[in-house]
């Protein structure tokens, strides 16, 4: 069963909406930027997000392998979303970013980014 979600950034400009499992398994990662973001994955197929608003503000940063697109809003710097190197398929929206009052109750799974290529085979 899906539910439908909405968020964005924290000055509002950008905003999305998704569709997600209501028990999804979030992905906490420990890499460098994870980690200091507290960024908690939650995967969406590509089909399953629409970026309502905030096109025009989003600035991308790309390191490492430079795979993962790493977009932020220009106006308040929040990363509410991004294209992850793990899963080419679908965007990696941060549940932190999720307005409150959606009905989720996820489950938390911990992902090794620190040894991504032993993490990422270990995916299901």
């Amino acid at each position: 069963m899906k539910s439908g979600i909405v968020g964005g950034c924290h000055c509002g400009a950008v905003r999305f909406a998704a569709k997600v499992r209501k028990r999804p398994a979030l992905l906490d990662c420990n890499c460098s930027i994870c980690a200091r973001t507290a960024y908690l994955h939650l995967i969406v197929p590509h089909p399953d997000f629409t970026l309502v608003t905030g096109r025009a503000v989003l600035t991308s940063y790309r390191f490492g392998s430079g795979q993962a697109d790493h977009l932020f809003c220009s106006q308040c710097g929040v990363k509410s979303f991004y294209q992850p190197r793990s899963h080419p398929g679908a965007w990696s929206v941060n549940y932190n970013c999720l307005d409150i009052g959606h009905d989720l109750t996820p489950g938390i799974r911990k992902f090794d980014g620190r040894n991504w290529e032993a993490a990422k085979a270990r995916l299901k």
